[in-house]
């Protein structure tokens, strides 16, 4: 009986180990999920800044090497032509020939070959060889153009800056090899030692040079953004 016994024992079925149950990992909690937000909001909140300065001192180099391919080829200009893209004879009233918004195309199209005869009232073509001096991008919107050559519309053939603004340009009318600083204060002396300059009114739009007494930096605001050739 006993034999009998212990032979039960030996061949008794092991029970079965006890299966563990699993946590339903299949979601997150209410607290989980305001927690991973606010980790989101102020990671966003501390990289948006960050990027946004990398973007305004990308387009403030673009600027920059937009003004200096301007310079060189009016210089290019002269070394062709012997004169600067202006119309008309020089003159000494005024000493300088202004290039701003109203006229930006006429420059830019006699730069770019573009076909174009700026000096209308004499029938005179001031780029006659059709030399390609410069030839810059186009904008990708017509209606909102921002770096580069708008292409069509009542803006067509503007060269404009990365924030919306046309290029000014400042030529020496007189050949004097001196112009007078756009600026009062702060952007070198009164008269410049140069044929041709030019510069952008930077991110805010407005240029230094027509309002503050001429600063080109004003201590507490942020009309300091302009973006000289000459500097």
């Amino acid at each position: 009986m006993s034999s009998h016994r212990s032979l039960v024992r030996r061949h008794r079925v092991p029970r079965r180990a006890a299966v563990p149950r699993l946590r339903d990992e299949g979601g997150f909690t209410l607290l989980e999920l305001l927690i991973v937000i606010t980790i989101i909001a102020v990671l966003l909140g501390i990289a948006f800044p960050a990027f946004q300065g990398i973007q305004d001192r990308a387009k403030r180099v673009q600027a920059k090497n937009d003004l200096m391919q301007i310079v060189t080829a009016i210089n290019a200009y002269y070394t062709e032509y012997g004169k600067y893209p202006v119309p008309g004879a020089a003159t000494t009233t005024p000493d300088d020939y202004w290039i701003v918004d109203s006229n930006n195309a006429d420059i830019f199209n006699v730069l770019r070959a573009n076909g174009f005869s700026w000096d209308s009232s004499s029938g005179g073509n001031l780029n006659p060889r059709r030399v390609v001096f410069m030839q810059p991008p186009f904008a990708r919107d017509a209606n909102n153009p921002r770096g580069g050559i708008c292409p069509s519309g009542p803006n067509a053939n503007k060269f404009y800056d990365p924030w919306g603004s046309t290029y000014r340009i400042r030529l020496d009318w007189d050949y004097d090899n001196l112009l007078t600083n756009p600026y009062s204060q702060g952007a070198g002396p009164t008269t410049l030692s140069f044929g041709v300059i030019a510069y952008s009114v930077g991110k805010d739009g407005r240029s230094n040079a027509d309002s503050n007494g001429g600063r080109y930096k004003v201590s507490g605001t942020n009309e300091d953004d302009d973006i000289l050739s000459w500097q």
